[in-house]
């Protein structure tokens, strides 16, 4: 069989062909560009080697290689992807620190060899994106919960009272800040000025708010009409909106994913496409993982152990290690899988029975639904509550 070996870089890769059967260079080290011209440049050196068996791999160095992979993968090569951390290891065996292309090449090569590699496909290529779809994702939803957080300081110095009687962020709601900013503002605005800020047609989330009532909740409000205030509160609007509707289009596109790849954890009870992709495409291939138990502590969600001498640690807390996506989409669908699934709601109330707190029993069950998950991955079958009875 013979292996290239390439060494990635931003602009520029190096690749070595090495006959595994004999350990000898074939080819010694070349250089080729990060572009159309240098993967030509590449096949052109190897095509005389990838008639039998053949294996291409490089390190996983984040998105530089990716459309490399995606150019080998299209040409239907074996591609294989090795964890840094195992050249790494392989690089420090040798007593004499040196650093070379040729060496570097040689390193992965070895990694290569030894079988220590995942191998690529299309499926895994589209778990990768899916991950990072989904941590797009989440980021944009972490980002509208701090804008949210910043409007509502806001708010509470220009016009305290409103929350009490709109429900925030409405459309409404909005047009109201948008347009008047404060309550002084809108203490002096005439009343039909106000009806016709209210007057919101179309589809959407709405409240009812009676003019009157908002005008005389204005004038009694204790908020203060200043400028840098009303401007920020302007500014947030305007990037909530926008990053609403950028979260309308993530998650359509996350449906989409989802469909695509019909995966049996869609078929749980309480798991919609944002979650289940999201714990789906962190897990990526669950053939790495030998059982639900380094699932578990790859999410962070197994109890962490504290021993010294004779003092042996009790009821500590998990030990938060591992994807920490992964752990919050486990958290955030776990309730609702406890509420559509009888077996799941039975055992968290037996967790809580013995006197387990809640988030505690919460634990419990997104290590039961860990385990679910893995047999349902690795033996490719759908939910059946009967199974876990």
């Amino acid at each position: 069989m013979h292996i290239v070996a390439i060494d990635i870089a931003k602009f520029h890769h190096d690749a070595i062909v090495v006959d595994d059967d004999t350990g000898a260079i074939v080819v010694e080290p070349f250089r080729f560009g990060n572009n159309d011209e240098g993967f030509k440049t590449l096949m052109q050196n190897i095509r005389p080697y990838l008639k039998g068996k053949h294996l291409i791999g490089f390190e996983s160095t984040g998105h530089y290689g990716h459309n490399l992979m995606m150019f080998l993968l299209d040409h239907k090569l074996t591609v294989g992807i090795v964890n840094p951390l195992s050249t790494k290891a392989e690089r420090e065996k040798k007593i004499r620190k040196t650093k070379t292309d040729r060496i570097d090449c040689y390193v992965i090569y070895k990694v290569l060899s030894s079988r220590d590699y995942a191998r690529m496909s299309r499926k895994k290529l589209k778990l990768q994106e899916a991950k990072t779809l989904t941590r797009a994702y989440n980021n944009l939803m972490e980002d509208i919960r701090l804008y949210k957080n910043r409007l509502q300081k806001c708010v509470d110095i220009a016009f305290p009272e409103l929350n009490g009687l709109v429900t925030p962020y409405t459309k409404r709601y909005n047009a109201i800040l948008k347009e008047f900013g404060s309550a002084k503002v809108v203490a002096k605005t005439h009343l039909g000025t106000i009806k016709k800020v209210l007057s919101i047609k179309g589809r959407g989330n709405h409240t009812k708010v009676d003019p009157h009532e908002l005008k005389t909740l204005a004038q009694r409000s204790i908020g203060q009409n200043i400028d840098a205030n009303n401007l920020e509160i302007e500014y947030l609007l305007g990037m909530i909106e926008f990053l609403e509707e950028k979260k309308k289009i993530y998650t359509k596109k996350i449906e989409e994913y989802a469909r695509q790849l019909n995966s049996p954890i869609f078929s749980i009870p309480g798991i919609g496409y944002t979650t289940g992709l999201s714990i789906l495409s962190e897990i990526g291939d669950i053939a790495l993982f030998s059982s639900a138990t380094k699932v578990v502590a790859f999410a962070g969600v197994d109890p962490s152990v504290y021993q010294s001498g004779e003092y042996q640690g009790n009821g500590l807390a998990i030990s938060k290690r591992g994807s920490r996506y992964l752990r919050k989409a486990l958290y955030q669908c776990i309730l609702t899988v406890c509420n559509n699934s009888s077996t799941f709601k039975n055992y968290y109330n037996l967790k809580k029975s013995q006197g387990k707190t809640h988030l505690c029993a919460q634990g419990h069950c997104a290590r039961k639904l860990i385990r679910v998950i893995y047999k349902l991955l690795t033996q490719n079958i759908k939910f059946d509550e009967t199974a876990l009875v």
